[in-house]
């Protein structure tokens, strides 16, 4: 769906990036500023030109180097949303909503104005001035408007960075659903782990202008040979779960995963969605036996997979849940307990921190 090879030269720094996607999802450019993550999405929408290499989105080549293909911005169809939402002040939402969509030819319209407004909750709006709208409203304006041009992809350049926590909120359930609502790949770009965790499939970490990795979310923000990019205090793991069951008398959810049941505070989505969990390894300790009389919900089965030096004193023991997981414990707990590659144990998961978005609704293949 996405494939992406550049290479760009500007003054004195050097882009040279590549990454390939086959899923209808939310691919992340993350890095710090400065890593060249904005310079890649100009190059996808046709703002600069890279000096080689190639861009096909969904099959159809926007650029090829070798094949002399440079296709103008406009007929790249890509919707653009940047950190402000650049909505005309003279126009209402209405007008600004459909400005793109008229420039686009009706046989290439997949995209209908009553499904972009309900989506994104701005049936009110449509009527109104940007002037009259919060932060959070004239992003999710700007989203439609991207939206209603019917593009190929939509490019997303930190459209939460100028928002505070409480219109971040706001937004972010709208952009989770974009991709499977419209099967349209996503270009995300962002510095915040939070917000990728919340809404990406497969990511892509940058730094200094050159590709580092690329995978799947859950493979990537598990690494540990990448916890100076990604920039965490405290490594961990990432399992992609499906809501299996809510128990308002227990006032928790179960999330089923490959290797059985996590336990969470009660959500608030659907049976059947997908949500990600954040599981850092100071929250997890290993028993021999599983303890009784203990608050803690979470207690799994588990085999150590590997035992590494951790941060300063401390040691990693990989753990295999069904997921891999992530403990870091003393070197006095690794001698007590007798540790080592093959052993089966129980993971006691003390604390789990659960994405906002829900990843893929209960209509959508795949897991």
């Amino acid at each position: 769906m996405l494939d992406v090879s550049v290479r760009r030269r500007q003054g004195n720094f050097e882009v040279e990036a590549a990454f390939h996607s086959e899923e209808v999802g939310v691919t992340a450019l993350f890095g710090r500023s400065g890593a060249g993550k904005t310079s890649i999405i100009n190059m996808v929408a046709g703002l600069a030109r890279p000096q080689e290499g190639h861009i096909i989105i969904g099959g159809r080549c926007l650029f090829d180097s070798k094949k002399r293909v440079n296709l103008p911005p406009e007929k790249r169809r890509v919707g653009y949303i940047f950190q402000e939402g650049r909505l005309f002040p003279h126009l209402s939402v209405r007008s600004n909503l459909t400005y793109g969509m008229r420039l686009t030819p009706e046989a290439e319209r997949y995209v209908e104005f009553d499904q972009v407004v309900n989506l994104l909750g701005i049936e009110h709006l449509v009527d109104r001035r940007p002037a009259k709208l919060s932060g959070g409203e004239k992003q999710r304006v700007a989203i439609g408007r991207a939206l209603l041009t019917s593009p190929s992809v939509l490019l997303m350049d930190e459209p939460l960075a100028a928002l505070d926590f409480a219109r971040k909120a706001e937004v972010l359930p709208f952009i989770a659903r974009l991709a499977s609502e419209f099967s349209i790949p996503i270009l995300y770009v962002s510095h915040s782990l939070e917000e990728i965790l919340n809404l990406a499939d497969v990511m892509v970490v940058l730094d200094s202008g050159h590709t580092v990795a690329s995978g799947r979310v859950e493979e990537l923000m598990s690494r540990r040979d990448l916890q100076s990019l990604t920039g965490y205090t405290d490594c961990g793991a990432v399992i992609s779960t499906v809501v299996d069951s809510h128990h308002e008398s227990e006032g928790l959810s179960y999330l089923r995963f490959p290797g059985g049941v996590v336990k969470v505070p009660l959500l608030e989505v659907a049976i059947g969605n997908r949500v990600r969990l954040r599981i850092e390894a100071r929250h997890v300790a290993i028993a021999l036996v599983p303890p009784e009389h203990i608050s803690v919900q979470n207690i799994l089965p588990a085999t150590v997979q590997e035992i590494s030096n951790g941060n300063g004193a401390l040691v990693d023991v990989l753990l295999d849940i069904g997921a891999p997981l992530l403990a870091r414990i003393t070197p006095l707990a690794l001698a007590s307990l007798g540790l080592k590659p093959g052993l089966r144990v129980f993971a006691i998961i003390k604390s789990v921190a659960v994405s906002h978005g829900v990843l893929w609704s209960k209509n959508r293949s795949g897991v």
